[in-house]
């Protein structure tokens, strides 16, 4: 329970965020976020992985949403609130710290990245444009991957789901993306 509170302290500004960006008023953003809480509360023990407890919460807040407006009486599809937005804002959000974490590799394991899958140039033409053995440009890639996935782990928690859209971006320490992302990062 300890955990589901850090959690929800975490969670609280950029949830209030995401409902009234939906719903457009501040009352009724309130009344949304009391309402997620105690479903979260309620079902909490439903969570087998709290990892994932932040793309949970925000899924029950969507669903809140689109509970609110069908209680209204307002003819609204899930489709309408723009889910894609969010989920593009995430996808640009996680190549922002791809992009930042890149940028803190060692010049040429981030040179062999930024030409093989930046550049979209072959092993092949790496090997040669580096002076490199074909096998030694292979290694050179595989081994800035593997930082770089390293480095991705150690700072950040990027999920996604089975389309390859970002669905969580949560640094594990203060957000570094632009401000125009930054409540996308939770």
């Amino acid at each position: 329970m300890n955990s589901l509170t850090t959690n929800w302290n975490a969670l609280h500004g950029k949830l209030r965020g995401f409902v009234f960006n939906r719903v457009k008023d501040k009352a009724v953003t309130d009344d949304i976020i009391q309402d997620v809480f105690l479903k979260v509360q309620s079902k909490i023990g439903q969570l087998s992985d709290d990892h994932k407890i932040s793309s949970w919460v925000f899924t029950i807040a969507k669903n809140t949403i689109v509970d609110h407006f069908r209680k209204k009486n307002i003819v609204i599809k899930a489709v309408d609130l723009d889910w894609e937005s969010d989920m593009k804002a995430l996808n640009e959000c996680a190549s922002q710290c791809v992009q930042q974490t890149l940028a803190t590799l060692p010049a040429k394991y981030r040179e062999a990245l930024e030409l093989t899958e930046m550049q979209n140039v072959s092993q092949l033409q790496l090997a040669d444009r580096l002076q490199l053995s074909y096998s030694g440009a292979k290694s050179r890639v595989q081994r800035a991957r593997q930082l770089l996935k390293e480095k991705l782990d150690e700072l950040y928690r990027i999920e996604m789901d089975k389309y390859g859209n970002v669905v969580v971006c949560e640094n594990k320490s203060a957000c570094s993306c632009h401000d125009s992302h930054a409540e996308n990062c939770k």
